[in-house]
């Protein structure tokens, strides 16, 4: 049998452990209160709970020969450290889960900030460069426009210049048609006054003109021009070398002969068997004989104005000028 006042010392205990009990009965009364207001929290709340009781009835087991002041007060200890750690717990959770929540979204919205920004930066980018290229398009069009303008004020000046002219065309036809008339009646005169170099082909020449003057089909600006031509191979005849066949009346019968011209220096003609040679005599205005020293250079000549020699020093009479 216990000593009786081991046996007091045990109820003593066991009524310790019943108030211990008590209290915590009423610490889980506030914790379900405050499971209301954190609904999440119900499994963190209840492993807390089962710890606080473990703990409370293994120290009570081991201390039960404390006073009952210290028994009570750490019990009661025990009881307010397990519930403030629950309810600490809980807020802390909760706290830590929003901050979480609203770091997240911090980020989402921060990252759609920057998606936002590099949008209208890469769009801003393209209408600058858009910019640039219209800027660059009108500068070009303004100098070609101004090009443009020039070139039509050049034009517009053109056209007055030939209004003008043809306004006054029918008055230079007026005028140039009796020239033309002048310088046809002239030429045949200086042909028939000038040396006989082929006379007959450039007689025909004019009886040509004459035609032409008298043509409606021949507008006058080319009958103009034929005219010019005409004074043109005239003008020529005083520096050509030139040979030709023709008759040659010489002592009233017509023989053939091969005829040379060098400019309008000499004219002379050859008989084809080569044995007489002649030349024009400006100041008589008839052919004269050459003698037999002139027939090889003049033999020569007419092989150079054919093409048929190399050109070389020639001997040829020329009559001295008065």
């Amino acid at each position: 049998m216990q000593p009786k006042g081991q046996i007091c010392k045990q109820k003593i205990v066991a009524k310790q452990l019943l108030q211990g009990v008590s209290v915590i009965l009423t610490t889980c009364r506030f914790a379900a209160m405050m499971r209301t207001v954190y609904p999440l929290t119900r499994s963190y709340f209840f492993t807390n709970l089962a710890f606080t009781i473990q703990v409370t009835l293994i120290s009570n087991y081991w201390l039960g020969t404390m006073s009952n002041n210290n028994i009570r007060k750490s019990l009661i200890a025990s009881a307010f450290v397990g519930a403030f750690t629950l309810v600490s717990g809980v807020a802390s959770a909760t706290t830590l889960a929003d901050l979480q929540k609203a770091s997240a979204q911090t980020t989402r919205a921060s990252v759609q900030s920057q998606e936002k920004i590099n949008n209208i930066y890469d769009q801003s980018q393209e209408l600058l460069a858009e910019y640039r290229t219209l800027v660059e398009q009108t500068e070009n069009l303004k100098v070609y426009n101004d090009h443009v303008a020039r070139l039509v004020a050049d034009q517009n000046a053109g056209l007055a210049s030939l209004d003008k002219q043809i306004g006054t065309i029918e008055g230079t036809k007026q005028g140039i048609v009796p020239l033309m008339y002048k310088m046809v009646d002239t030429l045949e005169a200086f042909i028939k006054a000038d040396m006989p170099i082929d006379v007959t082909k450039r007689l025909e020449r004019v009886e040509r003109l004459r035609g032409y003057l008298a043509s409606a089909s021949v507008n006058t600006s080319e009958q103009y021009r034929t005219v010019i031509e005409a004074y043109q191979i005239e003008k020529d005849l005083g520096t050509a070398i030139t040979t030709y066949t023709d008759k040659l009346n010489v002592g009233g019968q017509e023989i053939t002969v091969n005829y040379v011209y060098v400019g309008r220096i000499a004219l002379l003609a050859q008989s084809l068997d080569e044995k007489q040679a002649w030349m024009f005599s400006r100041a008589s205005g008839q052919w004269e004989a050459l003698g037999q020293e002139y027939l090889e250079s003049t033999k020569l000549a007419i092989r150079v104005a054919g093409k048929q020699a190399a050109p070389e020093l020639l001997k040829l009479p020329v009559l001295a000028a008065e």
